[in-house]
Order: structure tokens, then sequence, then C-alpha cells
């Protein structure tokens, strides 16, 4: 069983943690045999938030029998010192635990720092002090808030979407967490569901000693193949590492991660995760459900935007949003031609 340690938390992991934001989606019961079936595997590290509807109640449901033997994460979305303690109460009422072992600043749009006017970052520390969490991080999505971050010196742990997908920016942050002995996890280690082969993202990121993906969950035959890789890590085949160059020579560059910070700068209530990636995920995914009714009329909204600019200065990753919805809807409405 491969391990990891995450910086100077000192947490040890394997190299599989579960990402519990999509066990939002699936009953009670379920979510939690998937969880006391990774559990009981050998996964360990288990990471939800505030955000995540029902994610932390689910967890606390499955696992708070064996919390000494786990790593709970979880984020708040907290813009103020009142909504901070709100949250992490909450937090600590849903996972039934009486301390979390990393709490992180949820795609905050600056660095909390102390002294910074918002109070947060010193309650962060008072939580500390008072035992009821053990480390301080910070997930999001935008390189120039993870750079400061992990520079600061204030943060313990970083969570960041890297992939096979990763421009050279983000494996010299990676490298940058390794310097200062700050924790990496990587989340979106499918790339928000547009890489197929889990097998070739493990292999990929297991070339880097210092980060941890997390999984996102909601199915068994998902959490299977995971397991199977506690035992039987994939190595960096020929095989594998064409598949990985085939999809950076297809996907590379202006594609949408679905990370959800343009979402509510539309004020025609485009669906830009979805929308701005459709023709990716139809050729990725059974096609059904993405031209369905539904999904044509999800699609047909894009003639709505008013190229506003909202989601274009809300994107961290500086795509120009309205020109991939409107190339997306072209081929969209060109495919449902062909049919």
């Amino acid at each position: 069983m491969k391990q990891i340690t995450l910086g100077r938390t000192g947490i040890i992991s394997n190299k599989n943690g579960f990402g519990a934001l999509p066990i939002q989606r699936v009953d009670k019961d379920y979510a939690a045999m998937l969880l006391k079936k990774a559990y009981n595997a050998g996964i360990t590290f288990f990471d939800s938030s505030r955000a995540y509807s029902d994610s932390e109640e689910k967890i606390g449901y499955a696992l708070s029998d064996v919390r000494e033997h786990i790593t709970l994460a979880t984020k708040t979305f907290a813009r103020t010192a009142d909504e901070f303690w709100d949250s992490l109460k909450a937090s600590l009422n849903m996972l039934q635990t009486d301390y979390i072992d990393l709490f992180q600043f949820h795609m905050p749009s600056v660095c909390p720092k102390p002294g910074d006017g918002t109070g947060l970052y010193e309650s962060m520390l008072e939580a500390r002090e008072q035992g009821i969490i053990r480390h301080i991080g910070i997930s999001c999505h935008r390189l120039d808030i993870a750079e400061e971050a992990v520079c600061s010196g204030l943060y313990d742990m970083l969570q960041f979407p890297f992939s096979y997908l990763a421009a050279e920016k983000d494996v010299a942050l990676v490298e940058l967490c390794k310097e200062m002995n700050v924790g990496f996890i990587a989340m979106k280690a499918l790339s928000g569901g547009l890489l197929a082969k889990s097998d070739a993202a493990y292999a990929w990121l297991d070339q880097y000693d210092n980060v941890l993906p997390i999984w996102g969950i909601q199915r068994e035959s998902e959490l299977d193949e995971f397991i199977s890789y506690i035992e039987n890590p994939p190595s960096l085949t020929p095989e594998l590492r064409a598949v990985i160059d085939k999809d950076r020579t297809e996907l590379l560059g202006s594609f949408c991660r679905a990370c959800g910070y343009c979402l509510s700068a539309c004020p025609s209530g485009i669906q830009i995760h979805q929308c701005a990636r459709m023709i990716q995920l139809i050729r990725r995914s059974p096609s059904a459900m993405w031209l369905s009714e539904s999904g044509q009329a999800m699609m047909k909204n894009i003639e709505n935007c008013i190229e506003c600019g909202q989601c274009r200065a809300k994107c961290p990753y500086e795509l120009d949003i309205p020109a991939l919805l409107k190339a997306n809807l072209e081929d969209y409405n060109n495919m449902l031609s062909d049919r």
C-alpha cells in the first residue's frame, strides 16, 4: 500500500482519498455503504464541505464509530467571523465529531490573512487553539490565491485542481508545496468527468510523492476501481502514456474545468459548467442524457447570453466563456441535425 505524508501536518494517507461531493446525489444508506466499504478497504481520508448539502451528515452517519481511525477534512464558505463559527458548529454536528482534522476556506476571492479585516484567519487560529480543528487549509481554483497561500506560511494544506491535463504552472505549484512543506490535495483528478481512464489518472499522479488525489465517488463500481489500486497501483505503461498523450492533444487548452465560479454571475441562468464543455461530455460519456429534451433546453438557453462579461471576469482560468458557449451550441445543433 503506497502512503503519503501530507506536508507538515504529519497526516498519513494512502494515495486514495475519498471526495464526498458526489454522495449528496445518492441516498443515505447507499452513501453509508460506499463510505464503510472505502474505510474497510484502507481508505482513511474523507473530504467534504458545508456546501455539499448532506454530504457531511452522511459521513457522520457512516463513520462516527471509527472516528479516531480516519482523517476528516471539510470546508467553509464563510466570509465573516460569525459565519465561520456557525459553519464550523454545523460541520461538527453533521460529522458527529468534536474536532476536524483539516478545516479549509472554500473558494475565497482573496487569501485570508491575519489583520485583513474579516476576522476569518483569526477565527481559524482560535478554533485550532481550542482543539476544534487541527490543521488550516485552503481550497481554490485560482493560481494566484494558491501561490499566495502556500508562500504565506499560514496554511498547512492546499487543495487545488490537478490532473494529467495540468499546465506547467500547475506542476510548479505542486513543487512549491513540496518545497514549503505544505500538503497538496488534488481535486478534479479526472478533470470533472472529462477523463475516463482512472488508471491513467492514478498512474500519472503517482509520479508526485507529495500529492493526495481525492476521487469523487458515487457508484460502487467507481469505488472498486480505486480500491483495486491500493494493492495493485497502475504504472505509466506505454499504453497509458498513449491515452494521456491523446487526451492532452484533444483537451489541453481552453476547456472548462467545471469549477462553478461563474454560475452566480450569469444573469440569464445559463448552466455554464455544463454548456461550455458539452461537446466534450457527449464524446466521452453516453450521449442520450445530453441530447434529451432537457439537455436541448439547457443548451438553447445559451441564445439568451447577453455577453455581459461577468462570467469571463469570474473565471479563474481566464477563459472566453461566451465564445466557448457559442462554439458548443453550434456543434451541439449540428449533432442534433445529423441524428
